[in-house]
């Protein structure tokens, strides 16, 4: 009787209040998601009528989401409401789970990865629905785990334009790579940058662009020497993307080095006034496609200082 009574007590739901202010514990969160098989698929119509409502109100998983995800998604970082919805795992390997994020009249999906050991690992942007009447948007996983976010957009003129970017979970970098893109129109959308809420108070540290789709943020690194760094570029006229998010390592007083683990991608960064040199010395060719290569220059992003309040 008593080890009855003690696996129904286990196993009883907490109380929102409860469950909201508790340590995240990741087999209470794995079950209350629905095992699905591989390929899946989810369209952003099937999302929008999703009516499920138990929320997860753990605050601890919620802080784990990158605010610069959030932002993106919805324009501020609180008052999001997460439900579970489906969860595939690789054979001894990562698990994946699809959550929806809802505040207001917004939703969207997130793909959230936790490693083997259930500690937390990445968080992803799987599919955004927009307003527009003429797109259909859908976001996929096949067999090999690769990410499809697909758009079809028809023209006036009823042509069905299509376009896809793939992506894999990087497990070295706890990371979502871009390693495909299919030409997808994705000009009217705000890259987001996964590195953008670090401290910024070391020398360098900042945004630098060159373009509205080409950009180097770099961030405060945990010693003097480090910088961590996300860079992102698209070289229309060659049809070809790159981006990568890591440590480089300070070699002189206006120079780094980011050095790929487990590939031989080298690049060498040299800051000047205002600007950064970047050049790729080893291939990076796990980091973009390969019709292009990492080198280029980016010019500092004038910050906006935040306006005073008028005195009374």
């Amino acid at each position: 009787m008593m080890m009855v009574l003690l696996a129904c007590n286990n196993n009883k739901q907490q109380a929102p209040e409860e469950e909201e202010n508790s340590e995240f514990n990741y087999e209470n969160f794995s079950t209350r998601f629905a095992e699905v098989s591989l390929p899946y698929q989810l369209t952003d119509t099937g999302l929008l009528k999703n009516t499920d409502t138990t929320g997860i109100r753990n605050a601890s998983f919620a802080a784990s989401i990158p605010d610069s995800i959030k932002k993106k998604l919805f324009g501020k970082t609180t008052g999001i409401k997460l439900v579970p919805i489906a969860k595939f795992q690789a054979p001894d390997a990562e698990q994946y789970f699809i959550i929806k994020a809802v505040s207001g009249n917004k939703k969207a999906a997130l793909l959230t990865v936790f490693d083997k050991e259930g500690a937390y690992a990445a968080s992803f942007p799987f599919l955004i629905p927009d307003a527009r009447a003429e797109t259909n948007q859908s976001s996929s996983v096949d067999k090999s785990f690769s990410i499809s976010r697909n758009i079809n957009r028809r023209t006036k003129d009823d042509v069905v334009i299509e376009g896809k970017d793939v992506y894999v979970f990087n497990n070295e970098a706890k990371d979502f790579i871009l390693i495909m893109t299919d030409l997808m129109d994705d000009s009217e959308q705000e890259l987001i940058n996964p590195i953008d809420t670090f401290a910024k108070t070391q020398k360098f540290s900042g945004d630098y662009t060159n373009g509205k789709r080409n950009m180097i943020s770099v961030r405060d690194g945990r010693t003097e020497n480090e910088r961590n760094v996300f860079i992102h570029f698209e070289k229309t006229g060659e049809e070809c993307i790159g981006e990568l998010k890591g440590t480089v390592l300070m070699t002189s007083s206006n120079t780094a080095a980011f050095r790929g683990t487990g590939n031989p991608c080298v690049l060498e960064i040299t800051f000047g006034t205002n600007k950064i040199t970047l050049k790729e010395v080893e291939g990076c060719g796990s980091f973009r496609d390969l019709k292009c290569t990492f080198d280029g220059t980016y010019t500092r992003k004038k910050e906006t200082k935040p306006k005073a309040n008028p005195t009374n």
